[in-house]
């Protein structure tokens, strides 16, 4: 049987992992054609004693690393030591996957006497909204704040969550502190790109609470080695495992209730203001800010200083 199978097997010859893609009924009818006799739970017996199995493919591949991701890695790594030696707040921030609210299926399972029953389609229109968590994780602290948003991901949006957590706990937490280092991924709504990302620090955040902000972005393709990824969102996603999201204060419910062994403590909150999208920053209004990009990895990493005739004290 082996011998039909070779021309379509692939595999990893240093370690004998092997695969096949043909379907089990297809063998046991050339098996048949050669006048040996086995049903297809034969031959994914005998398949399996061959150490061959069904395999999915693997996501591995990010593409040509930068050339500068050794050096944003090692410079984000000192910026981290700096601020933690000093006490200063350090946050990562992202927005986790948008949620359809309502009686849909959700990944993963759960122990139940029954199966919970939900639509066979996800459709928009059966939603009650569709809700947007933006995360931001109080790395010094391991503390998650979840500001879920019902209008668009957008660089307005990224920054209100940032206001918000730092009016609601980072002032309470950090007192007259006036530095926070904010970790963030190189694309999307707080991408290294976005001009708007950048203005709305600025007024937002900078010149409205006098401080100074150093912003890091991870190289492109690493955002898996965001913390906020593995210590925030991943707890989030397992706890609400296999649950439905009927509702958004039960989104929210599950969200506060996300504990880790650690320590973790969630916090969240909803905002029903409106994010329009495509707003233009002019070169003039990029000119006003007070920032400043660094000698390493300019790209990547900005300081922005509050401009003292605007602050709002």
């Amino acid at each position: 049987m082996l011998i039909l199978v070779e021309d379509v097997t692939g595999g990893d010859p240093q370690s004998g992992t092997r695969f096949v893609r043909r379907s089990l009924q297809a063998l046991s009818r050339e098996l048949d054609e050669l006048g040996h006799q086995a049903c297809p739970a034969t031959v994914a017996k005998l398949l399996r004693e061959e150490d061959f199995a069904l395999r999915v493919n693997i996501k591995r591949f990010t593409g040509p690393p930068h050339p500068d991701r050794d050096r944003q890695f090692r410079c984000l790594q000192g910026q981290l030591d700096l601020f933690r030696s000093h006490g200063w707040p350090v946050i990562s921030v992202d927005a986790k996957k948008s949620e359809l609210i309502g009686n849909f299926k959700n990944a993963g399972a759960i122990w139940c006497w029954q199966p919970e029953e939900v639509n066979c389609h996800d459709f928009p229109d059966d939603a009650e909204c569709r809700a947007i968590p933006y995360g931001v994780y109080d790395v010094l602290a391991n503390r998650g704040f979840v500001h879920v948003g019902l209008s668009a991901n957008t660089p307005a949006f990224a920054v209100a969550a940032i206001r918000e957590w730092w009016a609601r706990l980072g002032c309470k937490r950090y007192g007259r502190c006036d530095r926070l280092l904010i970790l963030a991924d190189a694309g999307g709504s707080n991408g290294y790109r976005p001009r708007l990302w950048k203005k709305a620090l600025q007024e937002e955040v900078a010149d409205r609470y006098g401080l100074q902000l150093t912003v890091c972005h991870y190289p492109t393709g690493a955002s898996k080695w965001n913390p906020i990824e593995h210590r925030l969102f991943g707890p989030i996603s397992i706890n609400w495992a296999g649950e439905p999201l009927r509702s958004l204060e039960r989104l929210l419910a599950f969200v506060r209730g996300t504990t880790t062994a650690s320590g973790l403590v969630v916090t969240a909150t909803v905002d029903e203001r409106t994010y329009p999208t495509r707003v233009r920053v002019s070169d003039a209004e990029m000119k006003e800010l007070q920032k400043r990009h660094h000698d390493i990895c300019p790209q990547w990493n900005y300081t922005i200083s509050p401009r003292l005739s605007y602050q709002w004290n």
